[in-house]
């Protein structure tokens, strides 16, 4: 009796590539394990969705995001100390991130490849917010609330710089060139999306996001505790409405507009 394999499919290849980056990922201390696992999720969904066109949107985003991150990395973790999270990526950051992109690449897969859009402006939203400050905190400027205009502590949410608002369009126009790989007229949909999301993180990150206060620093942090080790009281936002639901509803909002236009233009 022979027996015959069955080929492989996009989603088979996927899960081996995503295992294999997400093990490296862990190994240099990019990702956690849950980071690492929440990142095979994601991989995973996303070649077997959008094949090799949909995985160069993901590591273009994934590759220049741990650069960033390794660029004036000792300054940067001095600045950022008062909002938490300056190390390996947990799984809660790889799936704000993600998460919605995944879901859109599953969506083109089983219902229509105009999702294609939507999980490029996705990851456009999610690299937008991601240059913005890993570019912005490390340049330095002193940051202005983009609701108030008053000056915020470097880091912290809903301040906005010039070399980070640079930044963060360097960062959808990026995504947009690569997204061309999946639709031909997804660049200027996939940039406004990665704009807007970013847009929407810092008048969320400046508003609805939870803001405590540290009485032995006596400043404005993002953790309670703080780094200090002392109870953080709440400032304002909502207290459950951390960095990580604003990052979800900033590629929510990439995912959207970009789809939508998309569907304008069509």
């Amino acid at each position: 009796m022979r027996l015959t394999l069955a080929p492989l499919t996009n989603f088979d290849i996927g899960a081996a590539a995503a295992a294999v980056i997400a093990f490296a990922a862990l190994r240099v201390g990019a990702l956690d394990l849950g980071g690492a696992l929440a990142a095979f999720v994601v991989g995973t969904a996303t070649f077997g969705g959008l094949g090799g066109a949909g995985a160069a949107v993901l590591l273009t985003f994934f590759l220049t995001s741990v650069a960033l991150s390794r660029v004036g990395k000792a300054q940067k973790s001095v600045r950022l100390i008062d909002i938490g999270k300056t190390g390996p990526r947990d799984a809660a950051q790889v799936l704000a991130n993600g998460g919605i992109a995944a879901l859109c690449a599953l969506l083109a897969f089983a219902v229509a490849p105009r999702y294609a859009v939507a999980f490029a402006g996705a990851f456009a939203a999610a690299t937008a917010d991601t240059w913005a400050t890993e570019i912005g905190t490390l340049v330095g400027g002193k940051p202005r609330s983009i609701l108030t205009g008053k000056p915020v502590a470097t880091g912290l949410s809903g301040g906005v710089t010039v070399a980070g608002t640079l930044a963060e369009i360097a960062g959808a126009l990026c995504i947009g060139l690569v997204a061309l790989a999946l639709d031909v007229h997804a660049f200027w949909p996939v940039v406004a999306g990665g704009i807007a999301g970013a847009l929407l993180d810092s008048v969320l990150g400046a508003s609805l996001q939870s803001l405590r206060w540290c009485p032995q620093c006596k400043r404005a942090c993002e953790t309670d505790p703080h780094a200090c080790g002392a109870n953080a009281t709440p400032l304002r936002g909502l207290p459950w409405f951390g960095n990580d639901a604003v990052n979800g509803f900033a590629t929510l909002c990439g995912a959207v507009v970009a789809f939508a236009l998309t569907r304008a233009t069509s």
